[in-house]
């Protein structure tokens, strides 16, 4: 499992080390990179991907948007087909994030497995138990082939 993040203000980052912990409960293998040292290679030898960001102006964060574009065509190519889960750390309402994030995932085509989760605001314990629930669900998913 991949976990990505691309973090300016620190909240994704925080959100993105505590999905790490809660995948690693299920799957030590579990790995973290910034979307900047993350690509298609690392992409496509992940079992599934986790990818955490911001929301900046109802869209995703531009960090976030350069690794999906960067993977985009070369895992098309290659047929490669992942399921995804999807975290957006929001000032405002995520849905925009959201909304790019899946639209460029069916492009690929990956398959959403698990709803997105929107944290509004700075992540407080419940948002980061909330990232470790998911980070390990994601997980023990994957490890069970049910994504």
């Amino acid at each position: 499992m991949l976990i990505t993040y691309h973090s300016q203000s620190g909240a994704s980052a925080k959100l993105a080390h505590a999905a790490l912990t809660g995948a690693r409960t299920e799957d030590r293998s579990a790995k973290l990179l910034v979307c900047a040292e993350a690509g298609s290679i690392e992409v496509q030898q992940a079992s599934g991907l986790l990818l955490i960001c911001a929301e900046n102006s109802g869209r995703l964060a531009g960090g976030a948007k350069d690794f999906l574009d960067r993977i985009f065509y070369p895992l098309n190519e290659l047929g490669c087909c992942k399921p995804y889960a999807l975290i957006i750390s929001a000032g405002n309402d995520g849905s925009g994030a959201v909304a790019e994030a899946r639209r460029i995932f069916r492009g690929i085509p990956f398959s959403e497995a698990l709803e997105p989760v929107i944290v509004r605001g700075i992540p407080d314990s419940a948002s980061l138990q909330h990232a470790r629930e998911l980070g390990a669900g994601f997980a023990a998913g994957l490890t069970m082939g049910l994504f």
